[in-house]
């Protein structure tokens, strides 16, 4: 029984800030009548109000991000063209990222040359571990087998500090940057701040709730590896 309960609760505690940020997501996403513009717009204006140059503001379907390569806030069609309050934090929070990048944030910087190089790695490392048990079969030892877990685990272990790291950039983006934006612009209807407030958290812990993921798949190959 008490194993299960510690199932049950390392569960809710890996999976749980993942579903919390969709079901936020999703509960203020339906469009408000009376919104001024969709969260495309505001983008466009929240760039020009701050003075952020040469930065354009574009759909996406790969997920909302700001790409410091190319310069550019990149929002899913839904909250590009969409007048929630998710699309209005969401294109705020993004915008919040380009702000970081024009006054030269280092946090943001180191984010941006590690990420890629951390999928990277933890796109082999899952090559590396699925192809372990087939390694073992051929070779009916348990080194080799072992061997290419550890490597494969060091490699999610890389990704899921990358997005620990990206914690505190996440959080300025959300209320260092785009709550104050969003409070003093007053972009949203008098008792909407506490729900803007809910997006933003979610939005800032999207890459922790990534981490935790990362850190199922550890202790699944972990225990995968003491049985052998």
């Amino acid at each position: 029984m008490l194993w299960l309960i510690g199932i049950i609760l390392i569960g809710a505690l890996i999976f749980g800030p993942t579903l919390w940020v969709k079901w936020v997501m999703r509960a203020y996403s339906d469009p408000i009548d009376g919104m001024p513009g969709t969260g495309g717009e505001l983008a466009v204006h929240l760039l020009r109000q701050n003075q952020v140059e040469q930065v354009g503001v574009e759909i996406t379907t790969l997920g909302d991000h700001y790409d410091p390569s190319d310069r550019m806030v990149r929002l899913t069609e839904a909250h590009y063209n969409g007048r929630s309050l998710t699309a209005v934090a969401i294109a705020a929070h993004e915008v919040g990222h380009a702000i970081q990048h024009h006054q030269g944030d280092r946090s943001l910087a180191a984010r941006t040359a590690l990420a890629p190089m951390a999928e990277k790695i933890a796109r082999l490392s899952s090559a590396v571990i699925w192809g372990a048990p087939v390694v073992g079969l051929l070779t009916r030892h348990p080194v080799p087998f072992s061997a290419l877990v550890l490597v494969g685990m060091s490699g999610l272990v890389a990704r899921m500090m990358v997005h620990l790291f990206t914690l505190p950039t996440e959080w300025d983006a959300s209320f260092g940057k785009a709550l104050p934006m969003i409070e003093h612009g007053q972009y949203v209807a008098p008792g909407e701040e506490v729900a803007i407030r809910r997006i933003l958290r979610a939005a800032a812990l999207t890459y922790f709730a990534g981490a935790l993921a990362d850190i199922l798949n550890l202790f699944r190959w972990a225990a995968l590896l003491l049985r052998r």
